[in-house]
């Protein structure tokens, strides 16, 4: 597949430059995020994810690691435009979301591929590299599964303006989105009706 933009074809190879840059450094998950975007954009049917389909994608990633990078500079998704959702699962999966056609797919980086490398490059004994090169051009059978699925997106996760802004009955800070909590009749952030947060101020005070 070729990502487009435009009237400019965006190969394999510059896609892996460009979040390289992102990135700050060439690995394995560079070569696999990559390759997964490529593979889930075109079974959404997304070829121009900065382009003239940017507003028809969405994006869950369900691990923080180096291949959220890849993904990101591929489809062009992000927290900040809210066409990236962040699910804490630590799997190495991804699932991409055309919102005009409804279709969605889950794309699953295969374990066994990690092993399978060895086939394709037998002669190179750094297993990290052996995976770097392999990855490159192992079918798209090997490296993912893949799983047509259902994924319901509430109006307050969409991109565009805040829905609500809500003062907090605690802490008094600002809470948008509806990510509030009612408790006992009291609109609270999560980290004070959940009893705290990551984090802690040095007097206590707030969200304890």
């Amino acid at each position: 597949m070729m990502i487009t933009n435009e009237d400019r074809i965006y190969s394999f190879d510059y896609l892996l430059d460009e979040s390289v840059k992102i990135h700050g450094h060439l690995c394995p998950g560079q070569v696999l995020g990559v390759r997964m975007a490529l593979y889930g954009l075109e079974k959404i049917g997304i070829y121009a994810p900065k382009g003239a389909d940017r507003k028809k994608l969405y994006l869950f990633v369900e691990i923080d690691r180096c291949a959220t990078d890849a993904l990101q500079s591929v489809t062009g998704c992000s927290l900040g435009h809210r066409t990236m959702r962040f699910m804490d699962y630590g799997k190495m999966a991804a699932t991409f979301v055309n919102l005009e056609t409804g279709r969605a797919v889950r794309v699953v980086a295969r374990e066994e591929a990690r092993e399978k490398a060895k086939e394709y490059f037998p002669e190179i004994e750094n297993r990290y590299q052996c995976q770097l090169e392999a990855y490159k051009i192992m079918p798209d059978n090997e490296l993912f599964t893949l799983q047509v699925v259902k994924v319901i997106i509430p109006p307050e996760d969409m991109p565009g303006r805040p829905m609500s802004r809500i003062k907090c009955g605690v802490c008094g800070e600002y809470v948008q989105d509806r990510r509030e909590v009612s408790r006992n009749g009291s609109l609270l952030c999560r980290p004070c009706a959940g009893g705290g947060g990551y984090y802690r101020g040095k007097d206590e005070a707030a969200c304890k």
